[in-house]
């Protein structure tokens, strides 16, 4: 064993000048790490999950390698591909290269991950895209950092066991066996306090009074019934850039309540016509009510 895996459980990550880490997601992160156990974190799409891996890598100090996960994703395509259409036709050609069939063996991103000369940082995303035999298939490899190439007969090995991070948008459940295999953690949305600490890290120099009028009017769009796709971090973030652009006054958000007008700039928090389309019902409602 190298002493990048022996040193690998003594390492943490207590957060990061430009990620915001509730306690209970830093316990989380440095359990996983302790425990060598892959990090299954689950949560609203804009909760961090993503980059919460790359800011940990960053923060250790650690190569990452990301794998994004396609409703066509295989297991398989994150150990290796074997190229069997080039290799005839290189054969075809005359090609001397033909003859080590290890030149035609593609290596995927766990493979990349277990023959990392330091202890990686693997971000599996967005697991809940693949059908239900995607982790099921995942199964051996993530118990014991190492699987067989049949074409050239070698077991590959990790050199250093991965920092494994596994996000799902909570789309579809995952089989028992692979959750017992991993740590869970449920990123919460973040309460006004958390989020105005998130907003700060991106625009320090926001005046306060434009950040509160504005996290007030996105909590209550979030708290409106039926939105299709209520407004995450990302897009809260998007919409504060564009006030500070347009110079947008706090007063005009302090009448900008979502369930009587469309606020201003919409178009940074709401992504879908059907929602646009609720608030203006909301709108026309209070009108009518109100004449």
């Amino acid at each position: 064993m190298s002493d990048a895996t022996q040193s690998g459980p003594g390492q943490r990550f207590d957060g990061s000048d430009s990620y915001v880490t509730t306690p209970d997601l830093a316990v989380a992160v440095n359990a996983a790490i302790a425990l060598e156990r892959p990090l299954l974190i689950k949560g609203e799409p804009g909760t961090g999950k993503t980059v919460l891996a790359r800011e940990v890598a960053a923060s250790l100090g650690a190569p990452l390698i990301e794998w994004h996960v396609k409703s066509t994703t295989k297991a398989q395509h994150g150990l290796y591909e074997y190229d069997a259409v080039r290799r005839l036709r290189d054969g075809q050609l005359g090609e001397e290269r033909v003859h080590d069939i290890g030149n035609y063996i593609v290596r995927g991103k766990l493979w990349e991950a277990l023959d990392s000369e330091v202890r990686p940082v693997l971000l599996i995303d967005e697991i809940d895209k693949a059908d239900i035999e995607f982790p099921n298939d995942l199964l051996q490899e993530l118990d014991r950092m190492e699987f067989y190439v049949h074409e050239t007969q070698q077991t590959v090995t990790a050199k250093n066991r991965p920092i494994v991070f596994i996000t799902s948008n909570n789309e579809k459940e995952l089989p028992d066996a692979f959750l017992r295999r991993c740590f869970f953690h449920y990123i919460r949305f973040p309460e006004p306090e958390v989020m105005a600490s998130i907003v700060d890290v991106h625009f320090p120099n926001l005046r306060d009074r434009l950040l509160q009028e504005a996290l007030t009017v996105f909590y209550e769009l979030r708290e409106i019934p039926g939105l299709k796709k209520p407004p995450s971090t990302s897009e809260l973030l998007d919409w504060i850039k564009l006030l500070m652009v347009e110079d947008i006054d706090p007063e005009v958000l302090r009448d900008a309540d979502p369930k009587t007008a469309l606020p201003p700039l919409y178009g940074a928090l709401l992504k879908t016509e059907q929602d646009v389309h609720q608030l203006e019902r909301l709108a026309f409602l209070h009108r009518r009510e109100q004449g």
